[in-house]
């Protein structure tokens, strides 16, 4: 009788999770739901399996999420920028605002000011390199960056805010009810604007912003 030959690898059902499975899962219920939605409970629910699983694979969410962040900023595409300081300033804070705009859910975990993808960092060192050659100090600068960060996430968080609550609402927004209420004798301009209101504000104004925030910031040079 032939002696059996000794058996290696694994046997049976391949193992249904991998990390980039995990990232993958992780990724459609951020799109869908928002950041708040994401948990390593829900996320092993998704999954059909057990937080427990999740762990041997992701160390905990804040590592999840940065390795999202990473995966995200390495499709990001990289466009080729002014070589004039101010423009290129303005160029990579319109660039950091498409990118952030087309995954609102980055814009969520960004807003915590503690996770990054350093893959994204290329975008930071334009604008600071540009604020520096525009005749800002070092300082200034990094204040430059964090200005324009800080106008971008929050314009963006209200716009991200306003379009989930408009996806949920059976009826007209408080906001909306409120405007059409308004008297003109206490409140002329707004209640004159009333009926517009939500229109005007729904505009996107960022690059009207971002100019005028560059220009503040460049006069102090």
């Amino acid at each position: 009788m032939q002696p059996r030959s000794k058996r290696t690898g694994r046997t049976g059902r391949p193992p249904r999770l991998s990390q980039q499975a995990i990232i993958s899962a992780a990724e459609q219920l951020l799109a869908a739901e928002g950041a708040d939605a994401l948990s390593m409970r829900r996320l092993a629910k998704e999954l059909a399996s057990t937080p427990m699983a999740l762990y041997h694979h992701v160390r905990d969410k804040d590592e999840l999420l940065l390795l999202l962040l990473e995966a995200h900023a390495q499709r990001m595409p990289r466009p080729e920028l002014p070589e004039d300081p101010r423009e290129r300033l303005i160029a990579a804070g319109q660039v950091l605002h498409d990118v952030l705009a087309d995954c609102p859910w980055i814009v969520e975990v960004l807003a915590s000011d503690d996770l990054m993808a350093v893959s994204a960092l290329w975008i930071v060192e334009a604008m600071v390199d540009a604020a520096i050659k525009c005749g800002l100090t070092p300082e200034q600068a990094v204040d430059a960056y964090r200005i324009i960060w800080y106008y971008t996430v929050g314009e963006l968080m209200v716009r991200v805010s306003r379009e989930r609550r408009q996806a949920d609402a059976d009826r007209p927004s408080y906001r909306d009810r409120t405007f059409s209420m308004l008297a003109a004798d206490e409140y002329p301009r707004l209640a004159a604007l009333s009926d517009r209101w939500a229109t005007l504000t729904a505009h996107d104004t960022h690059r009207q912003g971002l100019e005028t925030v560059v220009e503040g910031l460049l006069a102090r040079a």
